[in-house]
């Protein structure tokens, strides 16, 4: 499972948590803007954006998890089973596979209204990347600068939810997630009120008392509340430091530990990395679960006009400072 999320200070951001019980290789990827993007069933692209995010890379092909583009677009699939419906492919419609989801929007789009456009050619197929690597069933967030939104393919067709909060995590799907919220309007940063009766009187013996109620369990519906009320009250300055270290925290509200979400056998939900892509300068951040310490990759350090991926590490062991 996982949870992405938009934050803006003075620049814009845009990542997420991979919520995970296992890893594939994946690695920090620079598509720069001539590699060939071949698709299965549409015309290649030899020339695009360039674009930086996390991906496995398989036969040379960046599947992506997360990425933003060279124009400050970002993306990120989340899983979404038993919902996510994979259509047939249609004759009128760019019949595009899950995994090419990501390259197709970022490789071409540079706002949320050129997104709105594309998706509407767009029939997300049922074609898996190989027989090793089926379709996952996943949901999208989209965000420019400004404004987010959600796709969903499901059995009624694809939806389109403009996401005012910004944030995204698993099931159900995004209209439910969103009516949810109405359930926690009670909830506050300050301490409480007394509305329960004023025939009694209350102590407020703690802080943070305001906030009683709000979910703290690992589940999506819950990780959606946390993320959006931690989200929507964050207060950061604007430097980059303090931007990216309080977008760190954000994410950090809805972390998994290893131990609290069984798999079976000796499988155990972790998360695995939580990225935050600076959308204005082309940085990919990023922590793993053994390594606190947040590591910077900057598209623009790069050749962007080359045809080769670019490919970096996942720095995973835990970096500690002696300071004495």
């Amino acid at each position: 499972m996982c949870t992405a999320i938009t934050y803006n200070t003075k620049n814009h951001y845009f990542g997420r948590n991979l919520d995970l019980e296992y890893s594939y290789k994946e690695t920090v990827t620079i598509t720069p803007r001539n590699y060939p993007f071949k698709f299965r069933k549409v015309n290649s692209l030899n020339n695009h954006y360039a674009i930086i995010g996390m991906a496995y890379v398989a036969d040379n092909y960046p599947l992506y998890y997360d990425a933003i583009n060279e124009k400050g677009l970002g993306m990120a699939g989340l899983n979404f089973p038993e919902n996510a419906y994979y259509e047939k492919e249609q004759d009128n419609k760019d019949n595009i596979a899950p995994f090419e989801f990501i390259p197709w929007i970022l490789s071409q789009c540079s706002n949320i209204e050129e997104v709105k456009e594309l998706l509407q050619k767009i029939n997300i197929a049922n074609i898996n990347f190989s027989d090793e690597l089926p379709a996952s069933p996943l949901h999208w967030i989209i965000a420019d600068k400004e404004k987010s939104i959600t796709v969903e393919s499901l059995k009624e067709g694809l939806k389109i939810y403009d996401n005012p909060v910004g944030v995204l995590t698993n099931n159900p799907t995004f209209d439910i997630h969103m009516f949810n919220l109405n359930n926690y309007m009670s909830l506050s940063t300050e301490q409480p009120i007394n509305n329960f009766s004023h025939k009694l009187n209350f102590n407020i013996y703690s802080r943070g008392m305001g906030a009683i109620g709000l979910p703290g369990d690992l589940s999506s519906a819950s990780r959606f509340v946390k993320a959006t009320f931690t989200k929507m009250n964050s207060i950061s300055g604007t430097s980059e430091s303090e931007s990216i270290s309080q977008f760190f925290h954000i994410l950090g509200s809805v972390y998994q530990q290893r131990g609290c979400v069984h798999m079976g056998n000796d499988k155990y939900e972790i998360t695995i990395y939580s990225s935050c892509c600076n959308m204005d300068k082309g940085i990919y951040y990023y922590t793993t679960y053994e390594n606190s310490q947040i590591t910077g990759i900057d598209m623009y350090k790069e050749d962007l006009n080359s045809q080769e991926l670019i490919n970096y590490d996942l720095i995973k062991g835990q970096n500690i400072f002696m300071q004495n």
